[in-house]
C-alpha cells in the first residue's frame, strides 16, 4: 500500500494503566503519537510472556514468589509511545494517562494492571513528579501511581497488538500489516485507535488523506469510529 508516513525525530513514553489493548487504542490515534507498541516492562523477570505475567500477583495485590522451576514475571502491561513533541507533548500525554485508568488511580490492584510511570529521560521525570503531587493532592486516598526509570521492554505477543484492528483481519491483509508493521506503523496506531472509536472525525479525515489509506478501507473504519464513539475501551 502506498503510505505518506514520513520519520520524524521523536520521543518514547511508556505507561502502565490497565489493559494494554485499550491504551493501544486510546494513544493510537492521538495527533503527534507516531506509533504505539503494547508489552512487558517495570519488572525483573527476562522475557516475559503473558500467561507468566498473568498469574505472577496475589489477589492483595503483592507480588507472588514463584517457584524456581517455573519463574513468573513480575512486570507490569504497558504502552510504549513514539511521539513527536512539537505536536504533542509529555504533559499532553500524561493528561490522557491520569484520566483514562481501567482501575483508578487508588484501587490497589495486582501488579499486571498497576498504574505505572516509566520516564526515559530527566525532563519527563521532573514533570511527571511535578504532575503526581498535583493529582495526589485532589484525592483523599493514597495515590497508587509509581515512577521509575524505562528499563527492558518487552514486545507482547503478536496478538495482542493493534488488538481491535486485529479483529477486522481484512484489513490487516489488504495494507499488508506483518507483526513487525503492527508495532512500527502509524498507519496501523491510527487505525487502531479510530476503529475503537477514539478521535474526531475532522482529524480522522486528515490522518487518513495524509496516509494515503484506501476508500474502502477509510469507509469501513470511519462507521466504527462514529458506532463506537464515546464507548469504554477496557476488556
Amino acid at each position: 500500500m502506498p503510505s505518506l508516513e514520513q520519520e520524524v525525530p521523536f520521543k518514547k513514553a511508556t505507561f502502565g494503566m490497565g489493559c494494554f489493548w485499550a491504551n493501544d487504542a486510546l494513544f493510537g490515534s492521538q495527533p503527534g503519537v507516531l506509533r504505539t507498541r503494547v508489552g512487558y516492562s517495570g519488572g525483573t523477570t527476562p522475557n516475559p510472556v503473558y500467561k507468566s505475567i498473568d498469574s505472577a500477583s496475589s489477589e492483595d495485590g503483592a507480588a507472588a514468589k514463584p517457584p524456581t522451576e517455573n519463574p513468573r514475571g513480575d512486570h507490569t502491561e504497558v504502552i510504549e509511545i513514539d511521539y513527536d513533541p512539537k505536536v504533542i507533548t509529555y504533559h499532553d500525554l500524561l493528561q490522557l494517562f491520569w484520566n483514562n485508568h481501567e482501575y483508578g488511580l487508588t484501587t490497589v490492584i495486582k501488579r499486571q494492571y498497576m498504574s505505572l510511570i516509566l520516564y526515559h529521560d530527566e525532563d519527563q521525570k521532573r514533570i511527571a513528579e511535578k504532575e503526581i503531587k498535583i493529582e495526589a493532592g485532589k484525592r483523599n486516598e493514597k495515590l497508587l501511581t509509581e515512577l521509575a526509570p524505562a528499563g527492558p521492554f518487552y514486545p507482547a505477543e503478536d496478538y495482542h497488538q493493534k488488538y481491535r484492528l486485529q479483529k477486522h483481519g481484512w484489513i490487516v491483509e489488504e495494507l499488508n500489516l506483518t507483526p513487525e508493521l503492527l508495532q512500527t506503523s502509524e498507519v496501523a496506531a491510527k487505525l487502531n485507535g479510530y476503529i475503537a472509536g477514539v478521535g474526531t472525525q475532522d482529524q480522522f479525515e486528515k490522518d487518513i488523506k495524509r496516509l494515503a489509506v484506501p476508500e474502502k478501507i477509510a469507509s469501513f473504519v470511519k462507521i466504527h469510529l462514529l458506532e463506537n464513539a464515546g464507548g469504554s475501551l477496557y476488556c
